[in-house]
């Protein structure tokens, strides 16, 4: 939510400092370096963070890497993982650990990731990666408006992105995992054996390949765009040295949805009714913040420009004045839309599959997990004495990512898009309050991906109830469409 987990064209949050990280290095060490990117100008005679230029410098992991090597042929892999985001790491190191050959293709496995990554810190549990979490908050905040907020215990944490991706990077390599550095420009498919040909000219076999190329990917195919459009997550993020700011730094801001800052501009205010943007902030000292402005969901996707002028104008409100810059980034996510089709001959994973809340912008805690599940579905057929090849392997590791039960469940997850898609800043706000008025298995469950069908029909109804009389007007008035087509495409996918 709030752009978490986004793409930085693509971008996830939160911003973490990209100092560069030696293998080495303790996590002790990693929790205290300090930012090494700085704005080269000051704010004292500009306008606004606007003015001020990050310096980036992109750095790359100092590990060997074992190499595949063509002079001996070209060796059939068990899988060919395309790209080096997290989950195409996350899944090559536990496909690897059970001794499956897997070879990752990017053309910068060792390039620090630009992506900001922040998680629910029971997600991380779950999956035993709270090692990688540099800063958690024991609670979160939600500002429904000037007179009432939401406390959420549930903490949060800021994943240090540069110590995810040597840890996973390091799995892999004590794992035999092989990489090629170069393009995935083409995949050839046989009976039981699929070819990569890379940008170099060279070829690489394996009986699966798997993309993890992201949500530009050009190697998937996708179901009639038409049944379903995206909705669209924009935001303008910065990680800002300021001389100070209001809030606590035992929480962070999940969403701060007021709108008085706006006061003085009544275009901006205008819009701003009709497609709301909160604030989304992580205060990590009382110098040091990071500031997200986010239109959670829009169709078509909002104005960058229009998003900007409104943190410009809220940080204004707030008396935040930015001294310096450390990054910033543009984050857009595509929401819902059409699945890929299923079964089909590359296997998706994280951006590539769909992996996306389609309610929130949620995605990396959920791509890790979904790696876990595609491991053992490799490792059953391939790991297996019956040697499962081609389409029956294909459809296996498929329905690790996308059971009948998980499509139908998505189905709820757009629902509550197509809803937020009609209610405006004041239905927003009035949905957003009783949504965490909500038991906290339900509301924790809807964001993190984790309720059956049967719990999110029974969210439905508690959120109904708990909803004031005017929210539920504007259920009744404005979601009879987005009903229907829930009720439709659930009847669809149980016939599949």
């Amino acid at each position: 939510m709030g752009a978490l987990n986004m793409i930085q064209l693509p971008s996830l949050h939160l911003a973490t400092f990209s100092s560069f990280i030696s293998p080495s290095f303790s996590q002790s060490s990693l929790k205290t370096l300090t930012p090494t990117r700085r704005s080269i100008t000051r704010s004292s005679s500009l306008k606004s963070f606007l003015d001020l230029t990050p310096e980036y410098k992109p750095q790359s992991l100092n590990i060997d890497l074992e190499r595949h090597d063509f002079t001996g042929g070209s060796p059939d892999y068990d899988a060919v993982i395309i790209g080096c985001g997290p989950s195409g790491l996350r899944l090559a190191s536990l496909a690897s650990k059970h001794g499956l050959r897997i070879c990752c293709l990017d053309p910068s496995p060792l390039l620090l990731w630009p992506n900001n990554y922040g998680v629910w810190v029971d997600e991380f549990e779950a999956m035993n990666l709270t090692d990688t979490l540099d800063k958690v908050w024991p609670s979160a905040t939600v500002i429904i408006n000037d007179q009432k907020s939401k406390h959420l215990d549930r903490p949060y944490g800021r994943v240090n992105r540069n110590y995810l991706k040597s840890k996973l990077i390091q799995a892999c390599v004590s794992n035999g995992v092989k990489f090629h550095v170069a393009k995935a420009c083409k995949v050839e498919h046989q009976e039981f054996k699929s070819t990569v040909l890379c940008s170099d000219g060279k070829e690489l076999n394996a009986s699966l390949v798997i993309d993890a190329s992201g949500f530009t990917t050009s190697f998937m195919e996708y179901e009639n765009t038409l049944k379903r459009n995206h909705g669209y997550q924009l935001a303008h993020g910065i990680l800002a040295e300021v001389e100070h700011h209001p809030f606590e730094l035992d929480k962070m801001v999940l969403m701060d949805w007021r709108d008085d800052h706006l006061g003085n501009e009544p275009y901006l205010r205008a819009r701003n009714k009709t497609t709301p943007t909160f604030l989304y902030a992580m205060p990590l000292s009382s110098g040091l913040i990071f500031l997200e402005e986010t239109s959670l969901v829009s169709r078509p996707v909002m104005s960058y420009r229009e998003v900007k002028q409104r943190m410009v104008a809220r940080l204004r409100h707030l008396g935040i004045k930015v001294k310096s810059v450390v990054e910033d980034e543009k984050c857009l996510i595509p929401m819902g839309g059409p699945l890929p089709r299923l079964p089909q001959s590359v296997v998706g994973v994280g951006g590539a599959s769909g992996l996306v809340h389609p309610s929130t912008g949620y995605m990396v805690a959920r791509a890790l997990g979904t790696a876990e599940l595609m491991a053992e579905a490799m490792v059953e057929c391939l790991g297996s004495v019956r040697m499962v090849r081609g389409k029956a392997l294909q459809r296996k590791v498929w329905t690790s990512v996308w059971s009948g039960e998980r499509m139908r469940e998505r189905e709820f997850y757009c629902f509550g898009m197509e809803t937020l898609l009609q209610l405006g800043l004041k239905g927003t706000r009035s949905f957003f309050d009783a949504f965490f008025d909500l038991d906290p298995y339900y509301w924790h469950g809807f964001l993190s991906s984790r309720l059956s069908l049967q719990e999110l029909a029974l969210l439905s109804f508690s959120l109904f109830a708990h909803a004031s009389l005017p929210s539920r007007m504007d259920i009744i008035t404005k979601c009879p469409l987005p009903l229907a087509r829930l009720v439709a495409n659930l009847a669809a996918n149980q016939a599949i």
